[in-house]
């Protein structure tokens, strides 16, 4: 791997060692040349179903969109960034379980309000908000009554 600092090509991995899980390998190199020290980050390259969204249009999935919106929910919340790099593994991990080469933009929108239920009950009804799009008060208080009883949805 080329050095990020001079550009020389002759590097050498110093350490390997598992990372996210044990879904990547991270490596430090040094360079041959100048010396400095970097880490690489090793990663399957697996294909992601697209998702296909309500209006029946499909998008490539997008890992740093469900994060944003995971992100977005849990603004001003006490959760922090490992928690949600967690829950953008679980729900990546499910996609590429499935084995399918397409999946329902609502599949995936139930996945991020499960991950988001289990981590910030705020978070939760804020994007339960917007994804179910509630026609009315009586709606957003059911959802709210079921979280406080513990049941699904």
């Amino acid at each position: 791997m080329r050095c990020p600092f001079c550009g020389a090509a002759d590097t050498r991995v110093v350490d390997s060692r598992l990372a996210q899980e044990g879904d990547a390998v991270r490596r430090r190199r040094a360079c041959g040349e100048c010396g400095e020290r970097f880490t690489t980050f090793e990663t399957a390259e697996l294909t992601m179903p697209r998702i296909v969204k309500r209006d029946g249009s499909r998008e490539t999935f997008d890992e740093a969109k469900l994060r944003a919106g995971i992100q977005h929910a849990l603004e001003k919340r006490p959760v922090g960034a490992d928690e949600v790099e967690a829950a953008v593994g679980r729900i990546t991990r499910q996609l590429h379980s499935r084995g399918e080469r397409e999946v329902s933009a609502d599949l995936l929108g139930e996945w991020v309000m499960d991950e988001l239920r289990a981590m910030d009950h705020v978070a939760y009804v804020r994007f339960a908000s917007v994804y179910r799009s509630f026609e009315d008060i009586r709606a957003f208080r059911e959802t709210i009554d079921r979280l406080e009883r513990g049941e699904d949805g």
